[in-house]
């Protein structure tokens, strides 16, 4: 009889994971895609680093293993077991005080700035990483695959290729425009040998890189969308790091990110003020009704227009912010969430204050109210001037509010365009713009207003839209393929 094979272990290394830490999409991929791995046939834990509202979450985490210093700035620290938060994924945490305890952003101080010792944080995150991945005998788990995510945690290709690992990596790139760059002086402090200082190492324009480090020393690199992955190889989106892309290209794969497709329900949402499916739209006004009044906005019928987002150059936040009058002067109501760069945060509150029961800016991210927005708002905004793949567009979809969006990565790969074509053949789930201009964005949402006054044509979109598809299924299969193809021969 031949023997059954365990699953395949996959140590899944994010400096996020929602709901507990959350700043963006790595977040919310942090949660959802290792449980569908795990659904696909593989067990994971994920390794994350203890901040404060996990070390409150999770009281009764036992310590899993105490590991010595490993270099001179990577003192000791523990890994806790918190147990399985999914079944077939179990969480890892990094307990560090001295690196994590901290309120607020894992990333940056309450003024913005990032934290000045970031390079120990996370460089930290990434040798524990590596670490863990290849001393199984001390934590009874063994790895067959280490999955890293952004440059938090793209210096562990780095070591296992300069310290001997064994087990492969993938490096997964959420968002290229980060890269944690430091002094090349923190090479040794960290643990690295100084000849890794090379282009085809970890150093980047006379800096140590970790995300070029991971990109360029891991086994497999993947990113969020087909699209992007085309994208992430041009000079216009590469970064600076297109050349290396393009000589990687073999080893990169593009694989689009999903949705929780359970808590993004509006047939059970339970944050929304009615709930709603496909074969009920109608109760769709309800939300909307309940948004506007929650939001201090006048109750008309003017087209509301919501906007999730973070507020950076890179998320097309100005060019909103330049045509925030003209939309208004359109007809249009905006109801906006989001934080980020601060001048434009002061932008987005003197917009409200210009325009009282026709703008509401709500500074800071607020999970609930993202859900009523989604539910309420009748057309939803993404003007980036580029997204690896975006997901607040494919909530939108879920919830029959058609996005506006711009012709890139991620967004370019899920929304269909309203065209006369598209109208006719039953297609069309949004509206798509081409230009990163304020004159492109506008001249987009006037051609959805326009639409909008029809409503047995606004109806085919939305139902269209509700029927679109993007759970991690699909995705989880390919990665589970990938993985596969980095095991030793007969594994």
């Amino acid at each position: 009889m031949k023997k059954k094979q365990r699953a395949i272990h996959i140590l899944f290394a994010s400096a996020e994971i929602a709901p507990w830490v959350k700043t963006g999409g790595l977040g919310d991929v942090a949660a959802a895609l290792p449980p569908a791995v795990a659904r696909a046939g593989c067990k994971v834990k994920v390794i994350t680093p203890c901040y404060p509202a996990l070390a409150a979450a999770f009281p009764a985490a036992v310590e899993l293993v105490k590991i010595d210093g490993l270099a001179v700035r990577l003192p000791h620290c523990r890994v806790l077991d918190a147990g399985e938060i999914a079944p077939g994924v179990g969480l890892w945490l990094l307990d560090s005080p001295r690196h994590f305890a901290r309120a607020g952003n894992p990333y940056v101080d309450a003024d913005g700035h990032e934290w000045p010792d970031n390079v120990w944080r996370f460089g930290l995150l990434s040798r524990i990483a590596s670490w863990l991945a290849e001393n199984s005998a001390s934590t009874g788990w063994p790895v067959d695959v280490l999955h890293c995510n952004d440059w938090h945690t793209a210096l562990a290709p780095a070591y296992q290729h300069y310290l001997g690992g064994e087990t492969p990596t993938v490096m997964t790139v959420h968002n290229l425009a980060f890269h944690g760059q430091f002094p090349e002086t923190a090479i040794g402090d960290l643990g690295l040998p100084r000849r890794g200082f090379r282009f085809d190492g970890i150093e980047f324009h006379g800096k140590l890189s970790f995300l070029k480090a991971g990109l360029q020393l891991c086994d497999r690199i993947t990113t969020v969308s087909p699209n992007y992955a085309h994208e992430m190889q041009t000079e216009a989106y590469g970064c600076g790091l297109d050349g290396l892309l393009r000589y990687r290209r073999a080893r990169l794969i593009g694989i689009l990110n999903g949705i929780d497709e359970a808590q993004w329900n509006p047939a059970t949402d339970a944050a929304i003020a009615a709930r709603y499916d496909v074969k009920t739209l109608d109760k769709k006004a309800a939300n909307t009704a309940a948004l506007r009044e929650e939001l201090g906005l006048h109750n008309d019928t003017a087209p509301l227009i919501g906007v999730v987002s973070r507020m950076a150059h890179q998320k097309g936040s100005d060019l909103l912010i330049e045509e925030g009058d003209s939309l208004v002067a359109m007809g249009a109501q905006l109801a906006i969430v989001g934080s980020g760069e601060k001048p434009l945060e002061a932008a987005f509150r003197e917009l409200a204050a210009r325009h009282p029961g026709r703008v509401s800016v709500t500074v800071g991210y607020n999970e609930a109210l993202a859900h009523r927005i989604e539910a309420g708002a009748d057309m939803f905004l993404m003007p980036s001037r580029f997204e690896p793949c975006g997901l607040n567009q494919m909530y939108s979809l879920r919830y029959g509010t058609p996005p506006i969006v711009r012709r890139t990565g991620g967004l370019a790969d899920t929304v269909v365009d309203t065209t006369p074509a598209t109208l006719k053949d039953g297609t069309a789930t949004g509206f798509v713009f081409d230009h990163a201009s304020g004159e492109a964005l506008l001249a987009c949402v006037r051609r959805a207003m326009c639409v909008y006054r029809d409503p047995l044509q606004w109806r085919q979109i939305q139902r269209t839209a509700m029927q679109t598809h993007f759970g991690w299924g699909e995705a989880a299969q390919r990665y589970r393929a990938l993985y596969e193809s980095l095991l030793p021969a007969g594994r």
